[in-house]
């Protein structure tokens, strides 16, 4: 049976509630750089994604959940994107909001249940994950979780500080043929 909780935190499907978490998050200039985000998100923007999270992820090819800890507050969102059902795999991503509330294991945890989902749920092949080379903090996550390094995209993104070398990881599912 699939558990989406762990020790310390669960994942849940959005709510219409988490439109100001949503909000937040998602115009935090911070976080901008990696997330790909070039411009603000208005509420009715966001309102309308909510509105569409019901949504399958063979038709949208995305699946946002919320990483929860145990006092039921928001504290991130763990992504799988660019599903492909044909060739089965995705894309991940995750981003916990309060630097306080990182490298504390959950940001492991909610990418242990995420993998754990795609892999027997979606019965997935492979996870990709691209990380900034100088993102320390995720690249020992997905390292600590198996992803393994399997090459480089030269000068990438484009940040205010120039451009940046992306880093591609995978995890492969040794248990789908």
């Amino acid at each position: 049976m699939l558990n989406l909780k762990g020790k310390h935190i669960y994942l849940r499907a959005l709510e219409p509630s988490d439109l100001d978490f949503l909000y937040q998050l998602e115009n935090d200039t911070s976080v901008w750089e990696v997330s790909g985000t070039l411009k603000p998100y208005s509420k009715k923007v966001l309102q309308l994604y909510l509105d569409n999270a019901h949504l399958d992820i063979y038709e949208v090819k995305q699946l946002r959940l919320c990483i929860c800890n145990h006092a039921d507050d928001c504290i991130g969102l763990i992504d799988l994107f660019d599903f492909d059902p044909k060739h089965r795999r995705a894309g991940i991503g995750i981003v916990i909001s309060d630097p306080k509330d990182r490298n504390k294991g959950q940001g492991a945890e909610a990418v242990a249940l995420m993998c754990d989902y795609a892999f027997s749920v979606l019965d997935l092949h492979q996870i990709y994950a691209n990380i900034l080379e100088d993102n320390k903090a995720s690249i020992h996550l997905f390292e600590k979780y198996g992803f393994e390094k399997i090459g480089v995209k030269k000068e990438w993104v484009r940040t205010s500080e120039g451009f940046k070398n992306e880093i591609l990881f995978q995890k492969i599912n040794s248990n789908v043929s």
